[in-house]
């Protein structure tokens, strides 16, 4: 007997902890990870004055509660196109692990205390573009993903506001050069994103998400745009130096980090092969977080 309840205590522990394991994964974390860090670095580089520690703790909270409720709403608006593909089959939601109610009162709550936390102990600015990530992203850009190209252009705007939100979080307001912070993870996204879509626009294809190389399966426009975004982005990210935010260390390794980003972009646009735009979105990967870090380091 004691051996048959030791038994049944084990299998409930195992299902506890797949649960919960479940509800992580529809977190997207190291989504969550990257958009708080340049969250974190937007609201180091915004604060001149003195940095105020439990500000900063609080808006981190709640702008990752922010990252973790987005990404499980998308996966509940997603839920009819995911087990179409082989990339996103394996979600909670596909495989049954959690249920869509689950999912969507999950999202809901995390958004929700994620929104309060802002308005009343960060600042109503922080919050109203918390508002504006959660409307862009789940309201306006995963609907469209299945009728438009362009969804990956209105999608890059609420995906590049958490530099934003973190320069507003420690000053309450919006300068230039917290455009220019938004506007490095703005113009990042596409050689980011479209790399991601080539590599994977078979199963787009079947799935009905109208992504660039879905539409034009030659991948001409597709590279030129993730060359072109690249071209823009490089100088932009410059920018933290000619404002006077961070120093010359910065502004050396921001020209390297952005020949390397722009060697892959060319590369995957002239080779247009699945090993290139692999490589350019590991460099993608690298660049951001490397970018802002180096910005945070090297602050005047």
């Amino acid at each position: 007997m004691a051996s048959a309840a030791s038994d049944i205590e084990g299998l409930r522990a195992v299902g506890l902890r797949e649960k919960f394991g479940a509800y992580f994964e529809l977190t997207k974390p190291r989504i969550a990870f990257l958009l708080v860090l340049t969250s974190a670095a937007g609201f180091y580089m915004g604060s001149r004055g003195g940095f105020d520690v439990v500000t900063f703790a609080i808006a981190m909270v709640a702008i990752c509660l922010l990252a973790f409720g987005v990404a499980t709403l998308n996966q509940y608006a997603e839920r009819a196109i995911d087990p179409k593909m082989e990339r996103t089959a394996k979600r909670p939601l596909p495989t049954g692990r959690v249920t869509r109610y689950e999912a969507l009162i999950f999202g809901l709550l995390q958004c929700v205390i994620a929104e309060v936390g802002l308005f009343f102990l960060v600042n109503p600015l922080t919050a109203y573009l918390g508002l504006a990530v959660i409307v862009g992203y789940n309201l306006v850009y995963t609907p469209l993903k299945t009728r438009t190209s362009a969804s990956t252009a209105i999608g890059a705007i609420p995906g590049a506001l958490p530099p934003l939100m973190g320069w507003t979080a420690a000053t309450g307001n919006i300068t230039l050069l917290a455009w220019a912070l938004f506007l490095i993870q703005f113009l990042w996204q596409f050689p980011h994103f479209f790399a991601i879509a080539w590599l994977y626009r078979e199963q787009y294809k079947r799935a009905g998400i109208v992504m660039l190389p879905v539409v034009e399966p030659s991948g001409r426009i597709t590279m030129r745009q993730i060359v072109l975004f690249t071209i823009m982005l490089v100088p932009v990210s410059f920018a933290p130096f000619f404002f006077a935010h961070s120093g010359f260390i910065f502004l050396a390794a921001a020209i390297i980090l952005g020949v390397w980003i722009l060697y892959a972009s060319v590369k995957c646009a002239v080779e247009k092969t699945d090993k290139a735009a692999r490589k350019l979105l590991l460099v993608t990967v690298i660049y951001l977080p490397l970018l802002f870090l180096l910005m945070v380091i090297d602050k005047r």
